[in-house]
């Protein structure tokens, strides 16, 4: 498309060059009548302006010389020097300001000389005031052109270079996602099947002399597995997600936990956004599910009140109505690892028996879009 365009310009500089000389119209100047040579130096400065972009200083010189012959051959008419103003602002718009303006210098030698030599006029008249600053003017609109290109390229460089760099962090962000994955996959696998073996060896010694113990070590086994299986597919979940850094892969699990709590549990969801970053999702199922498993094991209680509270941070608030005197869940591990897990995403958990009697766990977990 460009090549058309400078084609149309070149054979618009021709048909105005000609039509005007043929009438004699336009600006009052060499008055010789249209002949051969004129349709000629016309024509060869429309062919210049048509490769103006291919060959910008040699369009340059060409259209100088032409208009040096045009006003040396007396043909009527100025309005050929419109093709040595096409080839000041070409030559600037795709060379730089200093190609512009040695070719505006050029341009303007060639006008002085011209008004001159060939229309006897003085070496700095009006003629040559009239027509410099006219080239000049083309030759700053070029260098405008050129530098506001030159920007835009930057800028779409810088741009391009900013996406690649956000999509590199994206694809190694995605990396560890599957990673810490992984190391869950394997610790749930450890974990889980080191509890059933434990429970079918227990099983395999008093299946013959307390049925009743043996009975009661499958039963463990077989929650251990529906737990390690829920615990499992959560994971999956969260690696089939289409973006690793945000996901509902665990948090969307919660009513099954709620199956296995052995209590009634209600539960409370407030905030609007609920997309939160893989890593606190996952966090997020682990402490709720640790914490039912306490109450489950430790509380004499008969109601649990779960509280999830999305904002800038994911806020998680665990209480059971366990009555006085029963078992705190310290002693373990279990309250241990979730403060882990909390302190590894730059959150706080907090867990201790309430004045009105009961246990609650509380934990909030920042929300970063980078996690």
């Amino acid at each position: 498309m460009p090549r058309a365009a400078d084609i149309a310009l070149g054979a618009g500089v021709i048909a105005l060059v000609l039509a005007t000389s043929l009438l004699e119209v336009g600006p009052p100047g060499p008055s010789g009548p249209l002949d051969v040579g004129a349709v000629v130096l016309a024509v060869v400065a429309g062919a210049a302006v048509a490769f103006r972009r291919a060959f910008p200083a040699s369009c340059l010189v060409v259209v100088n010389l032409v208009t040096m012959a045009w006003f040396h051959f007396d043909y009527h008419g100025r309005l050929i020097t419109v093709a040595p103003l096409i080839g000041c602002y070409t030559l600037a718009a795709y060379r730089g300001w200093k190609a512009g303006v040695a070719g505006g210098l050029f341009t303007a030698a060639v006008t002085v000389l011209a008004v001159r030599l060939t229309l006897n006029g003085e070496w700095l008249g009006d003629q040559v005031f009239n027509a410099v600053p006219l080239e000049a003017a083309a030759t700053a609109l070029g260098a405008a052109v050129f530098s506001h290109r030159a920007f835009a390229a930057g800028a779409r460089e810088r741009a391009e270079r900013i996406a690649e760099a956000r999509s590199d962090q994206t694809r190694r962000q995605a990396a560890e996602e599957r990673l810490e994955i992984a190391r869950e996959l394997h610790d749930v696998f450890g974990h889980t099947m080191a509890a059933i073996s434990v429970q079918a060896g227990v099983a395999v010694h008093v299946m013959q002399r307390k049925p009743d113990q043996a009975a009661e070590a499958l039963n463990t086994i077989k929650q251990i597995s529906d737990e390690g299986l829920a615990e499992v597919r959560v994971l999956l979940s969260a690696m089939r997600s289409p973006d690793m850094r945000t996901a509902t892969g665990g948090l969307a699990n919660v009513d099954k936990l709620l199956d296995t709590a052995g209590v009634d549990v209600e539960v409370v969801t407030r905030g609007e956004d609920r997309t939160v970053p893989v890593a606190v999702d996952l966090a997020a199922y682990r402490i709720v599910q640790e914490s039912l498993t306490n109450v489950r094991r430790h509380a004499n209680a008969t109601k649990v009140w779960l509280e999830l509270v999305y904002g800038a941070a994911l806020e998680i608030i665990v209480r059971d109505d366990g009555k006085p005197g029963a078992p705190v869940p310290g002693g373990g591990h279990g309250i241990e690892g979730m403060r882990a897990r909390a302190r590894k995403l730059g959150g706080t958990l907090t867990a201790g028996p309430l004045p009105t009697g009961g246990f609650e766990v509380r934990c909030v977990l920042p929300i970063r879009k980078d996690q």
